[in-house]
């Protein structure tokens, strides 16, 4: 599939992000979630290195770019619905700009 099929595919935000959840590909352990617009998503799948949108930064960022925390991109999928990605990959370090594992470590509320 050429690029051009996989963006026609997606149901961006208004902003023209789509929401990026990002897992173990061994463990299935959800690490993070952080935001994509076409381009990011055009380089994750060229480098088959996580790269995301910063909406704070307005910038493009590769995780672990900064860290050393890299994320190796085994596969990206799209949900049924188009508008949720899930990158499974092989984390280098923890996820968390926290040092946590997961962003999802720290609160449990239910």
């Amino acid at each position: 599939m050429d690029f051009d099929q996989i963006k026609a595919l997606l149901k961006h935000s208004p902003d023209g992000l789509v929401p990026a959840i990002v897992q173990d590909a061994n463990t299935k352990q959800v690490l993070m979630m952080a935001w994509m617009d076409d381009e990011a998503l055009k380089r994750t799948l060229e480098t088959k290195k996580a790269t995301f949108w910063s909406r704070s930064r307005q910038e493009y960022w590769v995780k672990g770019e900064t860290s050393g925390n890299l994320q190796d991109v085994q596969s990206v999928k799209l949900d049924c619905d188009g508008d949720t990605l899930l990158l499974e990959v092989i984390p280098h370090g923890p996820a968390c700009h926290t040092g946590a594992v997961s962003c999802f470590d720290t609160h449990t509320l239910a």
